[in-house]
């Protein structure tokens, strides 16, 4: 049977020896890290044992509560705080029970760290991150742990789930084209997109939320409908199956399959 994942992204894309010094406290589960400039946001893949796993994310939180301020912080992603997403990720159906369960436990710990943690996805009775993190999403919203808010370090959203693909499509076009493209994306493949002007480009952004019904060459195609598509790139490792019939004249950036890193 797989490992559990856990995918926590922390607000902090830009100083590399804080991104540097996070990564080391999660320690060696560590198998794949990430980070950009404009969203301003590192992305860190670990894996580990149930039981141990939210130990090595409680680890890498401390780290980044200590060295980042959520109230100085500029970047295109929508966030809700330093350790801004702390999903536990399954692999196969029989590991929900033990993602769930690590999951609650991680929330706990992080509340006993002084940070409010709301559940979204299943364990938050179906709330998403996207409601979470609108403007004025937490009003008036108890957090499921910890206290009411953390002067530096904002709140933690915490999900078990399986896997989701971040995947960003660069396009030769302008902000409200690719902001079009988003819309049309999640009207259309249901999945979740924004579109974003970075330093050297145009981005839709997305997140593939179940890779066994839209792959990532389904996205591509979509965007090509409205646009010149001229690289992608997935932040973090991704089932193989996503990138089935990728195609060969997209340039695509990023990690290895999942499965490598998981063999590796």
């Amino acid at each position: 049977m797989p490992p559990l994942l856990a995918v926590p992204n922390i607000s902090e894309g830009r100083d590399q020896d804080v991104i540097g010094a996070i990564a080391k406290a999660f320690g060696p589960g560590l198998i794949y890290d990430s980070s950009d400039w404009d969203h301003h946001r590192a992305v860190y893949t670990l894996t580990g044992a149930p039981g141990q796993l939210h130990q090595a994310v409680l680890n890498g939180a401390r780290t980044a509560i200590e060295l980042v301020d959520l109230t100085t912080h500029a970047g295109l992603h929508p966030r809700v705080g330093v350790v801004d997403v702390a999903p536990i990720v399954y692999l196969e159906d029989d590991q929900r029970g033990a993602a769930c369960a690590e999951a609650l436990v991680l929330a706990e710990e992080l509340g006993r760290l002084g940070i409010p943690v709301y559940l979204y996805g299943e364990l938050g009775g179906g709330r998403t991150r996207a409601e979470l993190r609108r403007p004025g999403g937490l009003d008036g919203v108890d957090p499921d742990f910890g206290p009411a808010s953390h002067p530096t370090a904002g709140a933690t959203l915490v999900a078990a789930r399986p896997p989701l693909v971040a995947f960003n499509v660069l396009v030769d076009a302008d902000l409200e084209t690719a902001k079009a493209i988003a819309r049309h994306l999640r009207e259309t493949l249901d999945v979740r997109a924004l579109g974003l002007r970075l330093t050297d480009g145009v981005q839709v952004s997305t997140n593939i939320e179940d890779h066994t019904r839209v792959t990532a060459a389904e996205v591509v195609a979509a965007v090509r409908e409205h646009a010149t598509v001229t690289g992608a790139e997935l932040v973090a490792p991704a089932p193989r199956a996503a990138l089935v019939d990728f195609p060969e004249d997209v340039p695509l950036r990023g990690p290895k399959p999942l499965e490598d890193h998981l063999l590796s």
